[in-house]
């Protein structure tokens, strides 16, 4: 009967095993008697089966067979759809309340892995136990320095479940991972523990933690989804854009592409977004991915996770079919979930306003209002009410710098468009900005931690920051200065470049960071830190040994570098006349131009020209200053295209000074307004003087004040009589306006310094007219500026 009972249970074992995934360890006994319970509940089909168990043999339950309980129950759970729902048929169950009090009474004879192993159950199906939780976890803080790393593991994310992040619990457990770091091998076990625990940790004991996890990574298969995902969150944690690790993570996703989830998807894209990492392939393939689970998810819940990650990156028939079935169930979301659907909404650009004035009203959160401010701004024909000025003013003082801007971005775009805004809101809404600010100056005065400040400015733009807070935040940024370093620089670069905001400090700092930490810089992030150097064309004291590191990097990275990084990169580098011959030979390949032409497809229509452009104007480059790589120039037909379609009028100034060259010059047939040199460099005006400094006619040309000539196209645009008599020299002038110089002083940026070069290379002697000399008191009058064009020209002042 004995052996028969044993090769039942075995069976049945088994046939649990197949069917319910859950740990073998469950079924380790500590003796012959409690067998045939444990079988007995192993071949229960549903809870109220293994319910009545319990209410049979509640007097002789062991502390096993409540573990085997609490594991059927919670397997059941998982197999279910409707999870919530399922849960409370659970915890409401008059013999849960016998369970929960037999865990109580018996957590001191469970060894340590039943015992986390309860508590994590418990937590998932009973969210009223909490005597029962809080009794678990004293015990488990009791046992802590002997759990073994899978329990410990377990037991960290039963405190992140309870938020428990900065407890001293968490602490302890940190310092435990921190003593034994070198002695552990398991990356699941691993990735757990530094999710729980990345928000008490030291720098660096995160560098520790990331080199371990890029030692141990060759330790998982490649189907270890989840363990990658830890990963990646662990980074976005400590707000870390690690590349090396999170390429690794990014080939897992890729790999498993097929078994991923909406919820999987949706975190991946949401990691990545806010670490800044971009991956083409996986938003290509993730965009296929949602797009065919659209037609599943019909319930609010699984639709807005699905809108929040697809929307972003669909392409026009997915946001057609996204938006329609938004609209029939719009009055079902929450507050969360409409929040979370504008979100969404403004990076498509595209707005619901029945959304956005039903949730105005409730919410309280200063982001939020301030996204649905910024969002009912851009709606037409909508103002801000006095309501909505008090509901703003009201939590100013909780603002952070995105709040703050983004109620300013809003405010002043109602005061430039709404005309029939009333007076009396009118200034209210002035008033309003100047609150805004006062609290910004106030923020950024009392800022005294480099990486909090940033984590506040990577988003910011519009008019408001660049005009009130840029000059503070420039002090903020050079007074934390020294906190610049090898994780951080990148992103301070970027910000630099977007602010047109030029500071030699900073920029020797990013140099000097760069030079003396390079080998913890990744190749991922060279174009973020060369971008302001080829911006503001500055070259640091440290230039040679500065952009040698650079190239030398990129350069030993070039096939893992995305196509159109490579682009960006090239451009920057040409700007700065540097032309590596490696990373040219890379981008000027038709394997090359194939893919990136594949990807374009992917790209909305600003960024996907944009791409072009940069690939033109890097053909140019090296065609013209780099002869002899004999890279052939192919952009006759897209700049063709382009200049037919861009040809438009003079403006104020050109016109001004288009008038005033033919009185210098001996007449309009003596000038040529809006050239087209060789490889399509555009000039406002053209002239050539003979050996003796007098202007020489061109053939019969017509032209009306304020329109450009018809143009006729050759290959390379060829100048009409390209050569010039001997001693004559031909003069390009060009009104320069604010776009051409930094925000703060008035140094060239790099995009006009190379056309000067090349122009130079073209045969032109290159006039530049800056438009803070030609609007100057000094040249006030006609006569003062028809004397700087003379001198300007001639070389001398003549009357």
């Amino acid at each position: 009967m004995k052996n028969y009972l044993l090769d039942s249970l075995f069976i049945n074992m088994l046939r649990l095993r197949a069917i319910c995934p859950f740990s073998w360890r469950v079924f380790q006994f500590r003796t012959c008697s409690c067998k045939p319970l444990i079988s007995q509940m192993i071949t229960c089909t549903d809870e109220e089966q293994v319910f009545d168990l319990i209410e049979k043999n509640k007097a002789i339950l062991s502390e096993k067979q409540v573990e085997c309980a609490f594991n059927i129950l919670w397997q059941f759970q998982k197999q279910k759809t409707s999870f919530l729902k399922n849960v409370d048929c659970i915890r409401d169950h008059p013999q849960f309340l016998t369970l929960h009090n037999l865990a109580t009474s018996q957590m001191e004879f469970m060894n340590d892995d039943t015992l986390v192993n309860v508590l994590y159950i418990t937590q998932q199906c009973a969210t009223e136990a909490h005597d029962l939780v809080a009794a678990l976890v004293t015990e488990a803080w009791r046992r802590l320095e002997r759990f073994d790393i899978n329990v410990l593991s377990k037991f960290s994310s039963c405190l992140a479940k309870q938020n428990l992040y900065f407890s001293p619990l968490m602490g302890k457990i940190a310092d435990i991972v921190h003593r034994n770091l070198e002695t552990i091998e398991d990356l699941r076990s691993l990735s757990v523990l530094m999710v729980s625990i990345s928000s008490l940790i030291s720098q660096r004991f995160q560098e520790q933690l990331v080199n371990k996890t890029e030692n141990l990574f060759d330790t998982i298969d490649s189907s270890q989804v989840n363990v990658a995902r830890r990963i990646v969150q662990f980074l976005r944690n400590i707000k870390y854009s690690y590349y090396p690790l999170l390429e690794r993570c990014n080939k897992v996703f890729l790999s498993n592409m097929n078994h991923l989830d909406l919820d999987s998807i949706s975190k991946i894209l949401s990691l990545y977004h806010s670490l800044q990492f971009h991956s083409f392939e996986f938003v290509k393939t993730a965009k296929k991915r949602l797009a065919e689970m659209i037609p599943l998810f019909d319930h609010p819940d699984g639709f807005v996770k699905l809108f929040v990650a697809l929307g972003p990156i669909a392409g026009p028939e997915e946001k057609k079919q996204l938006k329609s079935t938004l609209l029939l169930m719009s009055e079902e979301l929450t507050r969360q979930q409409a929040l979370a659907v504008m979100g969404a909404m403004e990076e498509m650009e595209s707005r619901n306003s029945h959304l956005i004035k039903k949730y105005l009203k409730i919410s309280v959160i200063p982001s939020e209002i301030s996204i649905l401010v910024y969002a009912l701004s851009i709606l037409p024909s909508s103002h801000l009410d006095e309501v909505g000025i008090s509901r703003i003013e009201a939590i100013l003082p909780q603002c952070d710098l995105n709040d703050l801007n983004g109620f300013a971005t809003s405010v002043l775009r109602w005061i430039h468009y709404d005309r029939k805004c009333l007076d009396n809101t009118t200034g209210k809404q002035l008033k309003l900005l100047q609150k805004l600010d006062h609290f910004g100056l106030q923020r950024l005065r009392k800022c005294n931690n480099l990486n909090l400040l940033w984590e506040e400015l990577k988003s910011l733009k519009g008019d408001w920051f660049a005009e009130s807070l840029l000059e503070e935040t420039a002090g903020t940024l050079h007074r934390l200065m020294e906190e610049i370093n090898y994780k951080n620089v990148a992103e301070i670069a970027s910000f630099i470049s977007r602010t047109n905001y030029f500071s030699t400090l900073l920029l020797d700092r990013i140099a000097s960071v760069v030079v003396q930490q390079s080998q913890k810089i990744h190749p991922y992030v060279i174009l973020d830190i060369i971008l302001p150097f080829s911006i503001f064309n500055y070259d640091p004291p440290q230039n040679d040994e500065f952009f040698r590191i650079c190239i030398q990097y990129l350069n030993s990275y070039l096939s893992g570098l995305d196509p159109l990084m490579l682009v960006f990169l090239g451009y920057s580098l040409a700007t700065l006349g540097y032309f590596p011959e490696d990373l040219l030979k890379a981008i000027f390949n038709i394997k090359f131009l194939a893919k990136m032409d594949s990807q374009l497809e992917f790209l909305c229509s600003s960024l996907n020209m944009k791409v072009q452009f940069r690939l033109m104007e890097l053909n140019r480059a090296v065609c013209l200053e780099c002869p002899e790589y004999q890279i052939p120039w192919f952009h006759d037909r897209f700049c063709q295209q382009q200049y037919n379609k861009d040809f438009g009028s003079m403006n104020g100034a050109q016109q001004q000074i288009y008038k005033m060259l033919a009185e210098v010059l001996g007449g309009t047939n003596c000038v040529k307004a809006s050239v087209l040199t060789p490889y399509y460099h555009r000039i406002d005006f053209e002239c050539i003087l003979d050996k003796r400094k007098k202007a020489l006619p061109y053939g019969s040309h017509n032209i009306t004040l304020g329109k450009l000539p018809e143009t006729h196209w050759e290959s390379h645009t060829q100048i009409t009589g390209s050569r010039l008599p001997p001693g004559a020299e031909r003069i390009a002038l060009e009104f320069l306006d604010s776009r051409a110089f930094c925000r703060n002083i008035p140094h060239l940026k790099g995009k006009s310094a190379m056309k000067k070069r090349q122009l130079e290379i073209l045969g032109y002697r290159v006039i530049q007219i800056p438009h803070f000399e030609w609007n100057s008191m000094a040249l006030s009058t006609k006569e003062a500026r028809m004397d700087y064009l003379r001198e300007r020209i001639f070389g001398k002042s003549t009357s």
